[in-house]
């Protein structure tokens, strides 16, 4: 079997990348390890083309057009290129891209095209009670007439992107996203005391206002607590950026206890799962979320993880087993939930227990590449 993915986001050194990019690497790398082939089309991040082999992935960056206006034809055009390169030399079974990858993308008969869905513009659009952009939604109607199946990575996205988009009667499966439960295993490190940590982009969306906002009622209780915030920043259309927007508006109301509250930036990916072992409790106040992956990654860890009662979070967590769940809109709910597990040392212990023994039963990347490669086999 060979199993082409489309996207921009596979990692590569010294760039940041999403969760889209986590989820191609771990998958791609099981499938691999399972004996099928996987090849990778992208736009490269540089104005440049590359070719590389890793973990055994093919992996093909594309150079991106810079023709204004016509960006996304030249684009579509050199991907499309390259799909028919690749197949004749070695016959592609299956073509698997997210909501809007096959807007452009003319299909070849006995390929297979696969939508997963991580969240599109309709989705998000309804999220952040946004209009929907007459451009980016008719890419995403036109991309899912041509699907032949569709794979939604949780329950939440599959009756969201629903209501907007028809799946045209053919086949969906719901099949989360993979933890590599190797990689984010527990680790023998020192636990920063009253250290709270939250790991994602640095946005509105991810709800790390809120949480900052909740930091004095932590400290209220907890005095020592210190809040570490990791990630890549959000900027704004006009260039600004939202981290300095945060100190310059919203660390001054902290008063003296800004000092604790610390900005890292970016991490690279190696690197975070000692940022996770080090927290007393992770803490992912997010507004919206199409599955989430650092909650169970951290979960995974044997962390307590305070996620949100929005979107999927109720699928994640289950409220004081696996788990807390906090109203990502409402700071005193954000840091009672954090002061509970500050304050419930026993109780704490257990439920890094069930999130792990969870996190293994329902994310792990063995039985998620099973599942994929069932309903592969299923569509071809």
């Amino acid at each position: 079997m060979h199993i082409c993915l489309l996207t921009n986001e596979y990692p590569k050194t010294g760039f940041s990348h999403g969760g889209i990019g986590s989820f191609v690497k771990t998958i791609s790398q099981q499938l691999v390890k399972n004996n099928i082939k996987v090849t990778v089309i992208g736009i490269n991040y540089t104005p440049n083309y590359e070719e590389l082999i890793e973990d055994g992935v093919c992996v093909y960056r594309l150079k991106k057009s810079n023709i204004k206006g016509l960006i996304w034809y030249f684009n579509s055009n050199a991907i499309q290129s390259k799909i028919r390169e690749i197949h004749k030399r070695d016959p592609i079974d299956i073509i698997e891209t997210s909501e809007s990858g096959l807007a452009f993308i003319n299909k070849i008969n006995k390929i297979k095209y696969i939508i997963r869905l991580h969240g599109g513009h309709h989705f998000f659009s309804e999220a952040e009670n946004r209009k929907i952009n007459f451009w980016k939604g008719f890419q995403e109607k036109r991309s899912f007439k041509k699907a032949d199946a569709f794979i939604p990575v949780s329950n939440y996205v599959k009756i969201h992107t629903n209501k907007f988009l028809s799946f045209n009667n053919k086949p969906v499966e719901l099949i989360n996203s993979p933890i590599n439960i190797d990689f984010f295993s527990p680790k023998n490190t020192v636990v920063k005391k009253h250290s709270i940590v939250f790991v994602g982009s640095v946005c509105e969306k991810k709800g790390v206002r809120q949480l900052i906002q909740s930091f004095p009622f932590v400290k209220k209780q907890f005095p020592e607590a210190i809040l570490e915030i990791y990630g890549r920043d959000w900027f704004y259309p006009d260039g600004n950026s939202y981290t300095s927007k945060l100190i310059e508006n919203e660390l001054p109301k902290l008063g003296a206890i800004k000092k604790d509250v610390h900005f890292h930036g970016l991490v690279s990916y190696d690197k975070i799962p000692e940022k996770y072992a080090q927290a007393h409790v992770c803490v992912f106040p997010s507004h919206m979320e199409t599955q989430g992956l650092v909650a169970p990654e951290a979960m995974a860890m044997k962390k307590v993880v305070v996620f949100t009662t929005k979107g999927p979070g109720p699928e994640t967590i289950s409220e004081y087993e696996t788990g807390l769940l906090c109203n990502p809109f409402n700071p005193v709910d954000i840091a009672e939930k954090i002061n509970w597990v500050f304050s419930n040392k026993e109780k704490a212990i257990e439920i890094e227990n069930n999130a792990r023994a969870f996190v293994v039963d329902k994310f792990s990347a063995d039985a998620i590449t099973k599942k994929n490669l069932e309903f592969y086999k299923k569509i071809i």
